[in-house]
């Protein structure tokens, strides 16, 4: 198997992860040095505990969550993902009282994978911004 396929494979294993919230999984799959920085963190966060504390509190505030993965391509050692995100708003989220709404966004990732195959960055287009204009939080502005 070559780094591509390896990569990819890793990708749809790092899938279940996040939807079962897999630390071992997580472990095996992210290395320890990958820092990630995310608006819910003033500081970065680490390894693949880091990356599931985000992951843990999206559950708190959405309890079903789940990321369907819709596509991906990889290059070298990167691997774009198109996701799904969905679930339902039913608890507190950035302040903001749950909703009870469900929602549906697409958003894209890209993955930066080390040379033993573990993911060592994630750069995440702007899916809160879908996310926030679904509950309804803030207002999608139109020209």
């Amino acid at each position: 198997m070559n780094d591509i396929e390896r990569n990819k494979l890793a990708m749809r294993r790092f899938a279940t992860c996040i939807n079962t919230n897999n630390r071992a999984l997580a472990e095996e799959l992210i290395a320890a040095e990958a820092e990630f920085t995310t608006p819910v963190s003033d500081k970065p966060l680490y390894g693949g505990a880091g990356y599931l504390s985000v992951v843990d509190l999206m559950r708190k505030s959405f309890s079903d969550i789940h990321w369907e993965l819709v596509d991906m391509a990889a290059e070298g050692d990167k691997v774009a993902v198109s996701w799904i995100c969905s679930g339902t708003h039913d608890g507190e989220f950035m302040g903001l009282a749950p909703t009870g709404k469900k929602f549906s966004f697409s958003v894209m990732n890209f993955y930066y994978f080390n040379a033993a195959g573990k993911i060592v960055n994630d750069v995440a287009a702007q899916g809160l911004f879908g996310l926030l204009t679904t509950l309804g939080l803030i207002r999608e502005v139109t020209a």
